[in-house]
């Protein structure tokens, strides 16, 4: 950790809303990490952090396994910002007193600012409106606290200490239903933590392009590329690091959309990349002969891509260390101390426990817009900047159920009709992926040419997102979704269904494996 960066620490109590917070943060120019709220105190400290934040959460202080963060946090001097479970936390920690509140308060509220002078209000209107989501409250705040703001639910809905520069709000000023959430928090950075905001992906290069010729030293690397944003980022980054030695290695597992492994590798050596190009598709699709897990699916394909990468490697001589465009959101969603798994991502849950190569993830406290504005530091096209999401193990969690040649030829020529008429209609920009899905244990009756079909459906997938931690269904033009159900059944052959997906996640994920 670069000692000159400015860090806020976000102890993680379980919120929804947690990677929001981090990502606010951020947008402010101030690096945020999120660890578990169990960190120990001399953990936090490596990180140097000028401030901490702790989290929302689902629990009460008062029950029995009530999430505790080290006491030292509250002791340290450094500024503290609670949000909702965090503010609760502190004043049931510091001696207030928190209890079940009469009505649960969800949504919007009505916010009255009771001291104008306070750091975090001071300038903003009196009365605003905040998003609020608790069913306990502060019912005596701790000694040394005053009020600075109420609702009509919540008689301590902000407080502070200012001598020892404690700060909690009852309110999330994360989320966009908070007007005034984003200059409470720059407030809090600024003003109490002393940040000035000079994380930026300029310096953010500098700095990982520092550390890997420090890890690297005289060595040799390989970098995983697969030609999406994440790991071509990635590999520029270190290319710009190592240089001439590093190899990138591009695996066609058989998975891959249309044409992909025909242009892929020739584009991206025109920027200057070397690109070994390896045919595995027989390899991985004989590994998965059977599977019909996701998970399963995940770490076989996890496990035989590191494999794939060791016997390149030793090709290639003397390698140590293997680049994977690994990003925050692959990690969290493949479970932390403090979040569930969702799905595990092949280049994390799906890792092999035994490896030859030592892994290099510059990305890996990025959300993808940063990891895209990282790549237009590096002067990298908006053709590969702009490419939408591809999982890694491709479209075998696009298949539901066993992996074969066929069930693929049908999904690929599906998948491309989707992603034609999408540019064509001119909203490729506007929509974060769109792509199809092929459910294989599932068969439709149809009518095709005066006689009865039975064959299998093809589900349309088209979200919008930031970051991909959160995203919502596009509204596609009708006449889109006609054109692209239209070609599917008369194109794609045994296809007679097409189904548009209209979940927002959450509660769905993304992809559907």
């Amino acid at each position: 950790m670069d000692a000159a960066r400015e860090t806020v620490i976000l102890l993680d109590f379980g919120a929804q809303y947690n990677q929001l917070i981090a990502r606010r943060v951020r947008e402010c120019r101030v690096f945020c990490e999120i660890l578990p709220y169990s960190t120990p105190w001399a953990e936090i400290m490596q990180h140097k952090p000028r401030g901490i934040i702790l989290s929302g959460g689902p629990a009460s202080v008062y029950g029995e396994e009530a999430p505790q963060c080290d006491p030292a946090v509250f002791r340290s001097g450094l500024p503290v910002l609670g949000i909702c479970y965090g503010m609760q936390l502190m004043a049931a920690v510091l001696g207030g007193r928190v209890a079940a509140a009469p009505g649960r308060e969800y949504g919007r509220a009505r916010l009255t600012v009771l001291d104008a002078t306070d750091a975090l209000f001071a300038g903003l209107p009196r009365e605003q409106d905040v998003w609020m989501s608790h069913g306990d409250q502060i019912i005596a705040t701790p000694p040394g606290f005053i009020v600075t703001a109420r609702t009509d639910y919540a008689p301590v809905a902000a407080m502070r200490d200012t001598q020892r520069r404690l700060y909690g709000v009852q309110f999330h000023p994360e989320v966009q239903h908070t007007p005034f959430g984003q200059e409470i928090l720059r407030r809090f950075l600024y003003d109490v933590c002393g940040c000035t905001g000079t994380w930026t992906m300029r310096a953010f290069i500098d700095e990982q392009i520092e550390q890997i010729r420090e890890t690297v030293g005289e060595g040799r690397v390989i970098a995983a590329l697969s030609g999406g944003v994440d790991s071509t980022v990635a590999a520029v980054l270190v290319h710009r690091a190592v240089g001439e030695r590093l190899t990138c290695i591009f695996v066609d597992h058989g998975l891959l959309r249309e044409g992909e492994a025909e242009v892929v590798p020739p584009r991206l050596a025109r920027e200057g990349l070397r690109v070994i190009h390896v045919d595995a598709a027989a390899r991985f699709l004989a590994k998965l002969a059977g599977v019909t897990d996701p998970e399963e699916k995940r770490r076989v394909i996890g496990h035989e891509f590191i494999r794939v990468f060791e016997e390149e490697a030793r090709k290639v001589g003397r390698v140590d260390y293997l680049v994977q465009g690994t990003l925050y959101p692959d990690v969290i969603e493949s479970g932390t101390a403090t979040a569930a798994t969702i799905k595990s991502h092949h280049n994390v849950g799906g890792l092999p426990a035994e490896m030859e190569l030592k892994l290099i993830e510059p990305l890996r406290l990025l959300f993808k817009d940063e990891v895209r504005r990282v790549g237009s530091e590096l002067g990298l096209p908006e053709d590969i900047l702009w490419r939408h999401p591809f999982p890694g193990p491709g479209l075998a969690v696009r298949i539901l159920g066993e992996v074969t040649p066929e069930k693929l030829a049908i999904l690929r020529q599906a998948d491309a009709i989707v992603v034609e008429e999408i540019r064509l209609a001119g909203l490729y920009r506007d929509v974060w992926q769109a792509f199809a899905v092929l459910p294989s244990s599932i068969r439709s009756v149809g009518v095709m040419g005066d006689g009865r079909t039975y064959a299998y459906p093809i589900i349309v997938r088209a979200v919008t997102s930031e970051d991909a931690m959160t995203a919502d269904w596009a509204r596609l033009p009708y006449d889109v979704l006609a054109r692209i159900a239209s070609r599917i059944v008369n194109e794609v052959p045994m296809v007679n269904r097409v189904v548009y997906d209209i979940t927002a996640k959450p509660p769905a994920t993304i992809e559907w494996e």
